[in-house]
């Protein structure tokens, strides 16, 4: 598919220094470059330049998130494939940010800024191609291999749903219902993986969270003592969902932006049926051990 993955996001933290320490160190994603207002990160095992961009800010939150197309000729494509939806787009000059192409930008109807891009810096993930090591020297933190979904919150979820579905061929893997007909929530996929996009009903142009993937459950739990040591605000586990059948833990940055460090979960293809949790079982969804989803983390957004 011309969609590869979730390229990048990019972040507000007004809590800056602080905020840039915590994802290099407590995270552990790794520096690839920086201007004034913002700080370029990638995940150890992200051949891309970088994943995530800190941007200094005073109000936390999601500027834009981006994915990446495998070819530049996608970007004609796509840009068309909005018009003719009815959707304004704009161009991003090559350049306009550290190591990148040329972009097509829109809006979601759920308000975020999405990206599409093709052109990218290479810079590896500290392995040779020969006979590489499982991984490299010097891994700081939790150390997520990669950058894997975002959770983002809006009133049309089933908007937003139906725009990613028909122009850009997401599937959906699972939903959860407010009840018998409206949508509360719908998990999104473009890849192999339960999703690369979920979208929620709550405030517009929100974001839930950053999610980050593990390669297993003790990784989880070891993320857990890493956020305990670290005195890093905890939301919500380690826990397993039933959504996603994923193993996970989430917690704030110093800035507000809820994470995830998330393992397991199940493999996707095209023709996945769809797998629906009807209102009365949403928390079973979210927390499977405990069948409670807990005020804060169906509350708060940034």
């Amino acid at each position: 598919m011309p969609i590869m993955r979730l390229g990048h996001v990019q972040l507000r933290v007004p809590n800056w220094e602080a905020s840039v320490d915590y994802y290099k160190n407590v995270l552990g994603l790794i520096e690839t470059a920086r201007d004034e207002k913002h700080v370029y990160l990638k995940a150890w095992d992200e051949y891309d330049h970088h994943s995530v961009i800190l941007e200094k800010a005073d109000s936390a939150g999601l500027e834009h998130l981006a994915f990446k197309v495998r070819y530049k000729e996608d970007l004609d494509m796509y840009e068309q494939k909005l018009q003719d939806y009815g959707v304004v787009t704009e161009r991003i000059a090559a350049g306009t940010r550290i190591a990148e192409g040329e972009a097509v930008r829109f809006q979601l109807p759920t308000k975020q800024y999405v990206e599409l891009y093709h052109e990218i810096e290479q810079i590896g993930n500290g392995l040779p191609r020969e006979n590489p090591a499982p991984w490299p020297d010097g891994l700081k933190g939790m150390a997520p291999p990669r950058l894997d979904h975002l959770l983002i919150s809006g009133e049309d979820v089933e908007g937003t749903t139906k725009l990613m579905m028909e122009v850009f061929d997401f599937c959906m893997a699972e939903r959860a219902m407010m009840d018998e007909e409206n949508v509360l929530a719908t998990w999104l996929f473009v890849t192999n993986t339960p999703h690369d996009l979920a979208i929620i009903k709550g405030p517009d142009a929100g974001v839930h969270h950053i999610g980050f993937y593990l390669d297993n459950w003790n990784d989880v739990l070891k993320a857990a003592d890493i956020i305990g040591k670290n005195n890093v605000p905890l939301d919500k586990g380690p826990v397993r969902h039933g959504i996603t059948r994923g193993t996970t833990i989430y917690f704030f940055d110093p800035s507000g932006n809820r994470n995830e460090v998330y393992a397991n979960g199940y493999i996707t293809y095209p023709d996945f049926p769809t797998i629906t949790w009807t209102a009365e079982k949403v928390g079973e969804g979210i927390s499977f051990f405990d069948k409670d989803a807990g005020e804060r983390f169906t509350t708060v957004f940034s």
